[in-house]
């Protein structure tokens, strides 16, 4: 069996997240796979999530945690990665759970073999509904040509990408992350996942991709850093398309420079939508200064991406024409968009 043979490290970066963290540990803790470990990385918590940690350490030996000071997401999973004695590892984000049996299904698509990833899809938890989100790429097994060809040569540079970027939903063996850590950037707050899991896939001898398999809820958070303006959003994404350059260098990605700048300017639509939600005055002269830097300019201007849904559409405007009139007329859409998506999550019938 499966259980006997592989052992798989859970690893759950913690910030802040007492409402939910109960939830999280228990769905883990319940698996039906039993051969784990469960790694609680408290990273400053001010709410007593903490010490939430500490009481299922006492209870369960499976439970280790390490209390260290706020340094982002991305720490809280090195501190993981360093402690992790498991062959594999999992990650789950302290305010999501999984279902009973995922690591037992997605144990049962292991080999042992080094150098392998199987990822399966989640399901995405609102306030009133629950809505399942399945990855584009077909199910299967990739090895050899067929994952260089059909995954590796698609990672970047796509608007709808074939596998999520969230170091979630996947069950990765150890050795894909050896050598990356020169590559994580504990300041990052957009694109911190990118930097973990891009070079893992580009590591990877085997990649298993589940058929249906909706195992993983990831809860949404209206006030979350994915949906809540952010200041620093910007910068972070120069600081990724630093360390992203340094992979496609270093691993020689066929195209990697012309791949990374499509993959900036998708990122690049993230960042005018955050512009656009800020709550403060002078979004125009920000948004306007943001893109009117030459390099910034230089990369947008220089590459075409293609765009499908009608709101990147008019984003995608925004960034290459950033005119007053052009981001006013951005900023009606987005806010419209928001009170819509609020009104569903809150389950309204009039929206």
């Amino acid at each position: 069996m499966a259980r006997e043979k592989y052992m798989i490290s859970v690893i759950v970066p913690v910030y802040n997240k007492k409402r939910y963290l109960g939830q999280c540990i228990d769905s883990i803790l319940a698996q039906s796979y039993e051969n784990l470990e469960l790694l609680l990385v408290d990273d400053g918590s001010a709410d007593g999530s903490g010490e939430i940690c500490d009481r299922y350490s006492e209870k369960d030996g499976r439970v280790r945690v390490f209390h260290q000071e706020n340094g982002g997401p991305t720490a809280a999973v090195v501190t993981g990665l360093h402690n992790a004695k498991g062959n594999y590892y999992v990650f789950v984000d302290s305010d999501d759970y999984i279902s009973g049996d995922m690591l037992r299904e997605m144990a049962r698509q292991l080999t042992g073999r080094a150098g392998e990833i199987v990822c399966c899809n989640h399901v995405l938890e609102k306030q009133r509904e629950t809505v399942p989100v399945k990855m584009p790429l077909a199910p299967g097994v990739y090895e050899g040509a067929g994952l260089e060809r059909e995954i590796k040569a698609n990672l970047l540079g796509r608007e709808e990408r074939l596998i999520p970027m969230s170091r979630c939903m996947k069950l990765c063996e150890k050795t894909v992350f050896e050598g990356n850590e020169k590559y994580y950037d504990t300041r990052l707050r957009m694109g911190d996942d990118f930097n973990l899991i891009y070079p893992a896939l580009l590591s990877a001898q085997r990649i298993v991709v589940m058929d249906e398999a909706f195992f993983y809820h990831y809860r949404y958070v209206e006030n979350s850093i994915v949906h809540a303006y952010d200041p620093d959003n910007a910068r972070s994404v120069e600081r990724w398309y630093r360390a992203l350059y340094r992979i496609v260098r270093d691993r020689q990605v066929p195209d990697g420079e012309a791949l990374l700048n499509r993959e900036y300017c998708y990122m690049m639509l993230y960042v005018i939508k955050n512009e656009l939600r800020s709550p403060q005055g002078g979004y125009v002269q920000r948004i306007r200064r943001i893109f009117g830097e030459p390099e910034v300019r230089e990369r947008i201007a220089g590459t075409r991406i293609s765009v499908h849904s009608a709101q990147n559409a008019l984003l995608y405007l925004g960034i290459r024409h950033p005119s007053r009139t052009v981001l006013g007329l951005l900023r009606l859409v987005v806010r419209q968009y928001d009170r819509v998506s609020r009104a569903r999550n809150r389950g309204d019938r009039k929206v």
